[in-house]
C-alpha cells in the first residue's frame, strides 16, 4: 500500500508491547482488539493500526 506514517508504527508497536496477547494474524479480530484497548474516533486510523499489527504478528510467526 505504501509507506506507513510514523504515528501508525509507533502506536502499533506500543499496543503490541502492552497488549501483545490480544492480537493475532487475523485482521478482523485485530480491529476489534484495537477498539477495545484504545479510544479512537477514526475508523481509518483504527484499521491502519490493526493492519500494521496484523502484518507484524504474521511476520513474527515461524513458517511451518
Amino acid at each position: 500500500m505504501g509507506i506507513k506514517p510514523t504515528y501508525i508504527k509507533t502506536l502499533g508497536v506500543e499496543l503490541l508491547s502492552k497488549h501483545g496477547d490480544k492480537f493475532t494474524d487475523d485482521f478482523e479480530a485485530n480491529k476489534v482488539a484495537v477498539s477495545q484497548v484504545t479510544v479512537m474516533e477514526s475508523k481509518r486510523v483504527r484499521n491502519r493500526v490493526a493492519g500494521y499489527i496484523t502484518k507484524k504478528v504474521h511476520t513474527r510467526k515461524p513458517s511451518a
